[in-house]
Order: structure tokens, then C-alpha cells, then sequence
């Protein structure tokens, strides 16, 4: 009984179909990279990134998510002094101070040294990131995303604030308005609706945390303001009410000066009728001489108090101003030689 050969491929063939197999896996593995080309360039960037202490401990503090540490490594992150900021980042406007930028994939934030101001560095760092992660989401993620984003602003119509740096990207960064608002809404408001909530908590695991930090800064902002607010308000309050009583303390003094001149006028030429009626009127002058001294007493705490409480207004805006300057890295002062 004879057996049937086995057909056999030529060595050849064999070939032909693992080089085939190669070049559809080259061509596969090719598709797939330049279809995942940012999150492969990404990947690689994360890879090689060597953090310093300052940036472990930003990601720490603001309780970011491994895909917000992923994100935020991968955008090498760096603190800079005012002199290397201003070269990393363009001022857009000369007189508004910039914290920090993400530009050509990278995060620079401005190393504000102001203790007053602990945690504007990690709230900067937070913002910068999530500009990193709005601009890897999808044009469909985005466009639900911007109407989530836009009824979160709409709720904040109120915050003058907000508005006005809402202006400032319309301005000076057309076409950024959700990318801006994504940021913003997840580093600075505390209740946000849970569809926005369960987005961010991609890039946070405690998003409250970050929020925390930029609430205690901004604090001290807000406590400053309005205290100077109070203070002016007193100001503009005793200012006009010192002007109106010293002018009437003037023309009361001119008055009795012209009534006590008469009066002794009257005294030398006797034309008072008695003792009494001398003594009568001069204890009515003498009356109004005291009350007049007393008006003058309160005016001069009146004007005391003004004079203190205008060196405290101007004490408060002059902290507020420090604290301003730091925040501008252009108002740095020069490194000591």
C-alpha cells in the first residue's frame, strides 16, 4: 500500500509569505503609530522625563491622577525664575501678568516665592495640564464637553473677575474660550456638575484638593480687597463729614468773635441795665465758647481718625500690591551679583 505524498511549499514560497506577513505587520504597526502618533509622542516624553523634587511635590499637592501625573510629566514641566519665564512664555498684554503657559507641548510655570501666595504654583501647574490633556480629547468629546463648560460659566455670571479674564482670552487668545474654561472650572470651582466632575476625576483623584489651594490664595486677595473697600468706604464717609463740620465750626467761631465784640463794645459804653443782665448774656457767650471747644475736640479725632485710617488704606494697598508685583515676573527684582 503506497502513501500519498504531502504537498510541500518551495522554500521560496515560504519566503515570500513571511516577508508578506512582515510588511503587512510593518504596515499595521505604521497605521498605528501615526494614528496614536501624540499619545506614542507623548508616551516617549513621559519615558525620559526626570522630575525635579519641586515638580513630585506639585503633583502630590494637587492629588493629580496617573493620567494627569502622565499628562503633566509628559509636557516636562519646569519652575522658572522671572528672567528665564519671560523667555519661555509671551506676554500677550504688557500690563497683565502671566503664571504660566503651555507652548510648543511644554508647561512653564513662573516660581512665585511670595509665602503669602502658597499653592499658585500647583494651581498654575493643574491649569497648565489640563490645557495639555483639552487639546489630545476628540472633536466630539469636546463639543459635549464646551456645553458643560459654557453652562458652568453661565452659573458664574456674577464674578466680575471671571468675566473680565473671559475678555482677556477673547482678546488675546481667539478660539480658546472652552480650553481656557476647562481649566479654569476644574482648579477654581468647588461644586460643578457631576457630568464635569466624573470627566476631570481622569486628571485628579481628589479634585478638591487643587481647588482648596487656589481658594486659600485667593483669599488673601479677596480679604485685602475688602478691607480696603471697608476702609474706603469710611474714608469717603468722615472725609466730606470733617469738611462740612469745620466749616461750621468756622462760621460759628466768626460769629461769636463778632457777638463778643459787640458784647464788650456794649459793656464799656453801659448799656447793659444791670448786673444780671450782663452776667446773663456773658454766661451765654461763654456757653458757646465751650461747645465750640468741645466741636473742636471731636473734629480733631474726627481728623485723627481720618489720618488713621488712610495710613491703613494705604498700607493695605500697598500689600496688595506686593503681592501683585510678585505675581509679575517682569516686576522681579535683579539677581544679586
Amino acid at each position: 500500500m503506497s502513501r500519498t505524498k504531502k504537498p510541500h511549499r518551495s522554500q521560496g514560497s515560504i519566503k515570500s509569505l513571511v516577508s508578506a506577513v512582515i510588511g503587512i505587520s510593518l504596515i499595521v504597526a505604521g497605521l498605528f503609530l501615526w494614528i496614536n502618533k501624540q499619545h506614542v509622542i507623548d508616551w516617549l516624553a513621559y519615558q525620559s522625563f526626570e522630575p525635579t523634587e519641586e515638580i513630585v511635590a506639585i503633583v502630590d499637592r494637587t492629588q493629580m491622577s496617573d493620567t494627569g501625573k502622565f499628562y503633566f510629566y509628559a509636557s516636562e514641566p519646569v519652575v522658572q525664575n522671572a528672567a528665564q519665564f519671560n523667555q519661555s512664555c509671551e506676554r500677550k498684554e504688557p500690563t497683565s501678568a502671566i503664571l504660566g503657559c503651555y507652548a510648543n507641548n511644554r508647561i512653564y510655570v513662573y516660581g512665585v516665592t511670595d509665602p503669602r501666595l502658597d499653592g499658585i504654583k500647583e494651581v498654575t501647574a493643574a491649569h497648565e495640564m489640563l490645557h495639555a490633556a483639552y487639546q489630545r480629547l476628540g472633536s466630539s468629546e469636546k463639543a459635549a464637553l464646551n456645553e458643560l463648560l459654557e453652562n458652568e460659566y453661565k452659573k458664574a455670571q456674577g464674578d466680575e473677575d471671571l468675566a473680565a479674564r473671559m475678555e482677556f482670552y477673547a482678546k488675546y487668545e481667539a478660539g480658546e474660550r472652552y480650553n481656557e474654561l476647562h481649566s479654569i472650572v476644574a482648579t477654581e470651582f468647588a461644586s460643578i456638575d457631576p457630568k464635569l466632575e466624573a470627566h476631570y476625576q481622569r486628571y485628579f483623584t481628589d479634585r478638591s484638593a487643587v481647588v482648596t489651594l487656589h481658594d486659600t490664595y485667593a483669599s488673601v486677595f479677596a480679604s485685602l480687597k475688602a478691607h480696603s473697600d471697608e476702609l474706603l468706604a469710611q474714608l469717603e464717609e468722615l472725609g466730606p463729614q470733617i469738611e462740612s463740620q469745620s466749616t461750621a465750626y468756622n462760621a460759628a467761631v466768626r460769629q461769636l468773635n463778632a457777638d463778643i465784640q459787640s458784647f464788650n463794645a456794649r459793656a464799656t459804653s453801659g448799656d447793659f441795665s444791670s448786673q444780671s443782665a450782663f452776667n446773663a448774656e456773658r454766661s451765654r457767650l461763654v456757653a458757646r465758647a465751650d461747645a465750640l471747644d468741645r466741636q473742636r475736640s471731636q473734629i480733631n479725632r474726627d481728623v485723627a481718625t481720618y489720618e488713621r485710617l488712610r495710613e491703613e488704606y494705604n498700607e493695605t494697598a500697598a500689600s496688595s500690591n506686593e503681592l501683585y508685583k510678585s505675581m509679575d515676573s517682569n516686576l522681579a527684582p535683579s539677581p544679586s551679583v
